[in-house]
């Protein structure tokens, strides 16, 4: 089984019916994890997939495969990308890295200024991120929405995060940001710049000297011609 055995698109209207399993197994996934997890209701996956806020993957035999969706806070300045889950058939084949993937070219899609941030316990879900640009960051950096944080209540570390005072909690919170991204790839752009210009200067250098080396080389020619014409057989021996 490879990645090329699945479809990974936008979830739509046709996809409604996947809801219920999909949140059942964010649950399941969670508890044997031992990890807390927000808990999210049918009803709330079919409203992010009407809102066309959703990623599906489906298996080329047409069974649901994997799900993530969008969530936007502080007036869209913030976008998560939520409840990333793979059915256990269709585990170990990279399918989760494909999912946040498109999920996260859907939100820079959608809301290319916002900054996209997680919170999460999984290890894997980190590695992806990562690869993705994520940053580790504080929680100080994430949305100040209230509502974001009453997503916290239905998790069971929920007390550790009140008496950290919303500082911390048993999540690493990780950050993408597009001033930041852009930022980094001027400098980029401008040390490549300015390793290219530093190139063509060593190029045009060495491209001077051998002018010269040959102008010299010519002159001296001459220089021996005119003290040993030619006849006398000693030009030959120089």
């Amino acid at each position: 089984m490879t990645l090329s055995d699945f479809l990974i698109i936008p979830a739509t209207s046709a996809h409604i019916g996947h809801a219920e399993t999909i949140c059942n197994e964010m649950f399941e996934s969670a508890k044997a994890r031992g990890t807390g997890i927000a808990r999210r209701k049918p009803e709330y996956i079919v409203r992010k997939i009407e809102e066309g806020k959703a990623v599906i993957a489906l298996h080329k035999d047409g069974r649901w495969a994997g799900f993530c969706y969008i969530e936007t806070w502080s007036h869209g300045d913030y976008v998560a990308n939520s409840g990333l889950i793979v059915a256990p058939d269709f585990r170990k084949v990279g399918l989760a890295k494909a999912i946040k993937k498109r999920v996260f070219d859907l939100s820079r899609e959608k809301y290319p200024k916002a900054k996209i941030f997680g919170l999460t316990t999984g290890l894997a879900v980190m590695k992806i991120n990562s690869e993705l640009g994520y940053e580790p960051v504080t929680y100080g950096e994430l949305t100040p929405d209230e509502e974001f944080w009453k997503g916290c209540q239905s998790c069971v570390n929920f007390d550790i995060l009140v008496s950290k005072e919303r500082k911390n909690c048993m999540c690493t919170a990780m950050l993408w940001d597009p001033v930041e991204k852009e930022r980094e790839l001027k400098e980029k752009i401008q040390r490549r710049a300015e390793a290219k210009e530093r190139l063509d200067r060593i190029v045009k250098k060495q491209s001077l000297l051998k002018r010269i080396e040959a102008k010299l080389w010519k002159s001296s020619k001459k220089i021996v011609a005119a003290v040993f014409p030619v006849g006398t057989g000693l030009a030959k021996n120089i």
